[in-house]
């Protein structure tokens, strides 16, 4: 039997953060492990109230975040929680998408992890109108 999703880990870059409002709403007590990784080749936008990854191959860009490992046992459940706050939907229109990445721990390990991308509509209207986040890090206010 086949798992429907690959149990890998998440790289969050926002509110999914150690500290941040939603890592304690969804993530807390459910993971094994998290340390601190890198997303190159991806360009962090602000969103109104959180950010948004964006393919980008311009030289440096990166995002800075967070690799979370979810305990086995606690996977399925925070995968679909992760899923419905990011309104990540099965056909690709949600307002994020989640893909399969490469991401370097701060060892400059590589590891495959999830990423939620913004989906096609905010991706569009960031190409066109961008909110750059230069640092690569998103602060959240509060």
């Amino acid at each position: 039997m086949s798992a429907p999703e690959e149990a890998l880990p998440f790289f969050v870059y926002g509110t999914l953060r150690s500290g941040g409002r939603n890592h304690a709403v969804h993530l807390a007590g459910r993971c094994a492990d998290v340390r601190p990784a890198v997303l190159e080749g991806a360009a962090l936008h602000e969103g109104p109230g959180f950010p948004y990854a964006v393919p980008d191959p311009a030289p440096g860009r990166r995002i800075l975040g967070e690799l979370v490992t979810v305990r086995p046992g606690a996977y399925a459940g925070a995968l679909a929680a992760l899923d419905r706050l990011e309104d990540c939907r099965a056909d690709g229109t949600g307002l994020y998408v989640r893909r399969r990445t490469t991401v370097r721990t701060a060892t400059g390990e590589p590891r495959q992890a999830w990423v939620y991308f913004a989906g096609p509509r905010a991706e569009a209207r960031l190409r066109e109108q961008p909110a750059l986040i230069e640092s690569g890090v998103w602060e959240e206010e509060g």
